[in-house]
């Protein structure tokens, strides 16, 4: 796998449940110069047999760091404060992502499929931290699939990085 010595975004999954997801979102890694973090426990395996069964022939291109946990992630990425360059899309959070100010190598940190991220890193992370990409006011739409939110968050973040 490649290692990316600057990648434009950093791309964080905590705790992902399913393989497709994490495969569609390799690839728009792979394809915008961006670094994926995939933070255990997830829901499936992420070994070489099982990426060759699900067909991901190009995950050799994407820039994949595993972390055994999200202490693990915050201590080899060196976040445990301040955390001026992480975001955290969450649907609870009021401020819509465009309003956010990303810079090369920012974080983009996305929970998992079904429960989104934990409370204990929306703490973390804080309200001046966490965004949301805004969606109508319908409960039976409860999110976007994860891999369409985070393309919509990179390409977000990349536009902003071009008129920089």
């Amino acid at each position: 796998m490649p290692v990316l010595s600057e990648p434009r975004l950093q791309i964080v999954l905590l705790h992902p449940e399913i393989p497709n997801n994490t495969g569609a979102i390799g690839r728009t890694a792979a394809a915008t110069g961006c670094r994926l973090h995939v933070v255990h426990p997830i829901g499936f395996d992420m070994g070489e047999s099982a990426r060759r069964r699900a067909g991901l022939d190009y995950w050799h291109l994407v820039d994949c760091v595993e972390h055994g946990s999200w202490d693990a992630f915050v201590a080899s990425e060196g976040l445990a404060r301040p955390r001026s360059h992480v975001w955290l899309y969450s649907t609870k959070a009021v401020r819509p992502h465009w309003e956010a100010s990303f810079g090369a190598g920012d974080y983009l940190l996305f929970g998992c499929e079904t429960t989104g991220p934990p409370e204990a890193v929306r703490r973390w992370a804080g309200e001046e931290r966490s965004v949301t990409l805004p969606m109508i006011d319908e409960p039976a739409a409860r999110s976007l699939n994860l891999a369409n939110a985070v393309c919509a968050a990179v390409y977000e973040g990349l536009r902003q990085l071009a008129t920089a």
